[in-house]
């Protein structure tokens, strides 16, 4: 699913909006030095702009988008009486201004500083009593004058309760289109409010039908346990968690974050794809396994076991269950031990080729359905359990978080400016302290670096690296 196709919608629950468990999960596990929202820095021309552009301009479109946008407007809901997971309703006291704000770089406005002030924005929490974004618009981009059609960079900041890799998706494609003056779509209604005693009613209501949920999943997970055993006897199996090595961003992380970002040429990557006759994700894992392989090398710290990717793996078309994050997962090897590059690449293509077949073995709702019966506190405690275990040295479930977002190849406007890159920031999280989000848009890569300034002080080495590990490819074919 790309950036332009919508995200399947969530249902309603009378006029209310319940959090699958998956969606409260990220509610459940944030803490402070655990922030769990989704960012994105958009770098924007705004000599496109219809009338020119104008702070106060950009805020009025941003106003009229975000009445056709009911998930800008939706705030949390719950109470003590309430036995399931909080519900969305409508903020009736929205206003954009509390969730839009303008910046200005310091001089000279280059990418350490943009990164910097976008890593402090990262680190700050989001406010649960409003609706869970904000957007930041952030001026004298290398230098420029916005207002004689210059750069600037918006920041966005959803909590991942509310979106996934596509629904994040869905809702940028609805900030942006085709034609620079595109007319505001219609405005569409929220879910209206819930009363304390709706929200408790409704909650006691699904909390019941919970014994005859569980007795549906158990069966599908025993098949899923034996699928898996005799996978493990033929050697078919995705790489397993706490199989990975410890490295430097494999530790429990701070409250802080720090950010670095780079693009590339998309028409290189398929260049390299069609050669190999590998998939295009497989080139984008092994840019990465390079660049990583390097980073680890300069500093001597290259495990002799490969690298572990965790990567996202969406299941919009498979799931039919409620809640707007619907996505399971896989455990890809890096192959970070090998140092030829070809070699390299064609040894991911065929362990990610095991992987899927894997991934796909598994039930698409089975993350879903397990989060579902799990409670707040079951969270945390796991949380405050895993987070000791990162201390006294266990190893950690995976490595990095890497995921490849699909977008579309042509340009796009965000409120009349055209969009020249769109870098995706996902979380970090105890023990899995490095993000790596690429994605594809109108013939560039653009690839988002998130990690913790007390693990990884310096994110531009590795940056940089994503060029020559390209062109070592290119190189190689």
């Amino acid at each position: 699913m790309d950036l332009l196709t919508p995200a399947r919608p969530t249902p309603n629950i009378g006029h209310m909006q319940r959090l699958s468990g998956l969606d409260a999960s990220f509610l459940y596990l944030e803490t402070a030095a655990q922030p769990l929202h989704v960012c994105s820095i958009l770098e924007l021309d705004t000599s496109t702009m219809p009338g020119g552009y104008t702070f106060d301009r950009l805020r009025d479109g941003l106003e009229l988008r975000i009445k056709a946008m009911p998930e800008f407007r939706e705030k949390l809901a719950d109470n003590r009486f309430n036995l399931d997971h909080p519900v969305w309703v409508e903020d009736k006291d929205f206003d954009v201004d509390r969730h839009l704000h303008r910046i200005g770089l310091p001089s000279p406005g280059g990418r350490s500083e943009l990164a910097q002030i976008c890593g402090h924005i990262a680190s700050l929490p989001l406010d649960r009593t409003r609706p869970l974004w904000e957007m930041w618009v952030i001026e004298n981009v290398g230098g420029t004058d916005a207002h004689d059609g210059g750069r600037i960079a918006v920041m966005t900041k959803v909590h991942h309760a509310s979106v996934d890799g596509v629904t994040g998706a869905n809702l940028m494609s609805q900030l942006c289109s085709t034609e620079p003056d595109a007319p505001p779509p219609d405005p569409v209604d929220g879910p209206g409010g819930g009363s304390d005693l709706e929200i408790a009613i409704s909650g006691a209501m699904r909390f019941a039908t919970r014994p005859l949920k569980f007795a549906n999943v158990v069966p599908l997970t025993l098949s899923t346990v034996i699928d898996t055993a005799k996978r493990v006897r033929s050697g078919t199996t995705m790489a397993a968690p706490f199989a990975a090595p410890k490295t430097a961003f494999n530790t429990n992380v701070t409250g802080h974050r720090n950010i670095a970002f780079v693009q590339l040429d998309l028409d290189d990557i398929k260049k390299v794809k069609n050669h190999f006759g590998v998939k295009l994700n497989d080139v984008v894992m092994a840019l990465v396994a390079g660049v990583l392989r390097k980073f680890l090398l300069d500093r001597g710290e290259l495990p002799e076991n490969s690298l572990v990717a965790m990567v996202p793996v969406s299941v919009h078309d498979k799931s039919d269950r409620p809640g707007r994050n619907q996505v399971s997962g896989m455990f890809s090897r890096l192959e970070t031990s090998i140092e030829d590059p070809a070699e390299r690449l064609k040894a991911i293509a065929d362990a990610n080729s095991v992987s899927k077949q894997h991934s796909s073995a598994i039930g698409a709702t089975l993350l879903q359905d397990w989060t579902q019966f799990a409670a707040p506190a079951v969270f945390g405690v796991a949380m405050r359990v895993y987070a000791s275990s990162r201390l006294s040295g266990a190893r950690p479930v995976h490595n990095l978080v890497l995921s490849n977002v699909p977008g579309p190849q042509m340009p796009l406007y965000m409120l009349g400016c055209e969009v020249e890159a769109m870098y995706p920031l996902g979380p970090i999280f105890h023990g899995s302290g490095l993000n790596i989000t690429v994605m594809s848009l109108n013939g560039k890569l653009d690839v988002g670096i998130v990690s913790c300034p007390e693990l990884l002080p310096d994110l531009w080495d590795m940056a940089d690296a994503f060029q020559a590990a390209l062109e070592e490819l290119l190189a190689a074919g």
